[in-house]
């Protein structure tokens, strides 16, 4: 029986997560995830077939684990909630919201395989899906559900600060206002 694997592929994004929350994407080389995560080059390599696997599994693992959210938040009825989870999740996660400040584009979207282009358009089209089905102005409910809260972490996080404790109920005392105008 073989030993158990030291450097799984979250430790490894949990390490790139790391790097990215204090140097940007430029950050993330596979050489940096390593010595991040204590162990060499050839641990990154086994999980990744380069930087842009690397990236893209980054990218993607962060976009999920904030959708999960945001869509149940959206499931409870009251669509305002999703504003105040961006907020509350970021706060609660700030690596990796400090990863979604950035785009996909930052993270080498261009050299991602066919398949991981393909699962990143399905989640985003879930996203887009889901605020379209809530009829009214598309523009204004993206605006007070991801842009407006968004924008309210972006400054603290992007400062090294802590997201203001009443930034939730600002997010969603703004969105409530928003979409009572489109809804």
């Amino acid at each position: 029986m073989g030993r158990p694997a030291r450097h799984d592929a979250d430790s490894l994004l949990d390490a790139a997560v790391r790097l990215v929350g204090t140097g940007g994407p430029k950050a993330l080389t596979v050489a940096a995830v390593a010595r991040e995560a204590g162990g060499p080059s050839g641990s990154v390599y086994h999980r990744f077939s380069g930087h842009p696997a690397l990236a893209a599994a980054l990218w993607l693992r962060t976009v999920e684990r904030f959708q999960a959210g945001f869509f149940a938040a959206l499931a409870e009825g009251r669509p305002a909630r999703a504003a105040r989870h961006v907020v509350a999740w970021c706060r609660e996660h700030p690596g990796q919201a400090a990863v979604l400040l950035y785009r996909a584009d930052d993270f080498d979207r261009e050299h991602w395989s066919d398949e991981e282009r393909a699962a990143l358009d399905a989640m985003n089209g879930r996203a887009v899906a889901a605020m379209r089905a809530l009829g009214g102005d598309f523009d204004k409910v993206v605006l007070a559900l991801t842009d407006l809260p968004a924008a309210l972490v972006r400054r603290h996080l992007r400062a090294g600060h802590e997201i203001p404790a009443r930034a939730e109920d600002l997010a969603e005392e703004t969105a409530v206002l928003i979409l009572e105008t489109c809804l």
